[in-house]
């Protein structure tokens, strides 16, 4: 028996006709998939695919609203894996994940982002001799405190092929040995689907009346908070400061704060949930994908701890004030809308009023970040594999 077959993954399904296996695992997963999917099918000829849902944050209601705003196809598999620590969450999502493997088949296995089912089926695949394809590889925020950056970090050292939304991307690559074959710069996939949805964005005024609250106090502009990270919303001694700076933001311009559950949570458990009322504030649940597009299109600045708004601001051509020490997406405060301001009260509130007084930075948007960044994916994919099929050797097909 040659090496070759002993070494081979014990597929059931020949490599060359299995599908490429699509992950998604958490909310901002999903605008980047979605495009990538669509593109998949419209490639002449399709590229098959297998869309594999962990279930890592699983919000029936969001998932179902998600699903249906992207025009994404429901799940092929749902691995309902739940909340859990970080440790137990990957182990979860890579026990549930290899039986798919066995029972599919697998061509390839395209992750996103840096979420932990990201590195947890990175780390099957790997093991199983599949190549990894890794969306919106090589940016570092070089915090290594933030689980995001090591998630990142690891699953570009197991990908075979690392997509990368911004040119500066590749030096970090390089930095950490990655051979610069192996990367290939496609641009931004999120604004694919920014691009697509926002004819069907669902503007302020609306979103306020569906909710009971008074549409007449944003007439003359508003603002959009997000808070959400770990680092600024879980410690009384940090999140109080910030919400403190937002009330004074709010003295000038009416916020509008979709309130994450784990920042209500923690509001509640320091007793500092009164500090959002006032006129200032309007208060909404957490946003579908078609609301955040209409809030944040209609904005006169964005205050939030978000990577993905960074990026969807930017393309926007809206001011952002991004309330956190680093950035892994530096090209939104090189050459777009964003503001990078740490979390000192007085910093968040000097680059609010700068805004108000002069509109913010005009920016520009980015290299690739055309609405084409999951075409270019595709052919890209479809031609990779079709050399690594005629590269194989004949007893690892079979």
């Amino acid at each position: 028996m040659s090496l070759s077959t002993l070494t081979a993954p014990p597929f059931s399904i020949a490599p060359s006709a299995a599908p490429v296996i699509c992950i998604v695992g958490a909310r901002p997963n999903y605008m980047k998939v979605a495009p990538i999917i669509k593109a998949f099918a419209a490639h002449n000829p399709p590229i098959p695919t297998l869309l594999v849902h962990t279930g890592q944050h699983y919000d029936p209601a969001m998932k179902d609203r998600l699903f249906a705003d992207l025009d994404l196809p429901e799940p092929d598999v749902n691995l309902a894996v739940g909340s859990g620590s970080h440790a137990v969450q990957t182990a979860e999502v890579m026990k549930r994940f290899e039986p798919v493997i066995d029972q599919h088949g697998a061509r390839a296995v395209l992750v996103v982002g840096d979420v932990n089912s990201t590195l947890a089926c990175a780390l099957v695949a790997s093991k199983r001799h599949i190549p990894v394809v890794h969306v919106e590889s090589g940016l570092r925020s070089y915090d290594r405190r933030m689980p995001e950056e090591i998630n990142r970090i690891l699953t570009d050292q197991l990908s075979d092929v690392l997509y990368t939304t911004e040119r500066s991307a590749h030096d970090n690559l390089a930095r950490e040995g990655i051979p610069d074959e192996r990367a290939v710069f496609v641009g931004n996939v999120m604004i694919d689907s920014l691009r697509a949805s926002l004819p069907k964005a669902v503007p302020a005024a609306e979103l306020l009346a569906a909710a009971g609250l008074d549409a007449r106090r944003i007439a003359s502009g508003y603002g959009v908070v997000t808070l959400h990270r770990p680092s600024n919303v879980d410690s009384a001694d940090t999140l109080g400061p910030i919400i403190d700076a937002l009330r004074e933001v709010s003295q000038a311009l009416p916020l509008i704060v979709a309130l994450h559950p784990r920042t209500r949570n923690n509001l509640e458990r320091f007793g500092m949930l009164d500090r959002l009322d006032g006129d200032g504030f309007l208060i909404l649940p957490p946003q579908g994908y078609l609301e955040m597009l209409g809030l944040m299109s209609g904005a006169r600045l964005v205050l939030t701890d978000s990577g993905g708004i960074q990026e969807e601001t930017t393309a926007l051509g809206v001011p952002c004030v991004t309330i956190r020490e680093n950035t892994e997406r530096p090209i939104t405060v090189e050459q777009g809308t964003n503001t990078l301001v740490g979390i000192a009260p007085e910093a968040i509130v000097a680059a609010a009023r700068t805004i108000l007084a002069t509109g913010g930075k005009a920016g520009r948007i980015p290299e690739y970040w055309d609405g084409h960044t999951a075409e270019r994916i595709a052919a890209h994919l479809y031609d990779w594999l079709d050399a690594q099929a005629s590269a194989e050797p004949q007893a690892a097909r079979v």
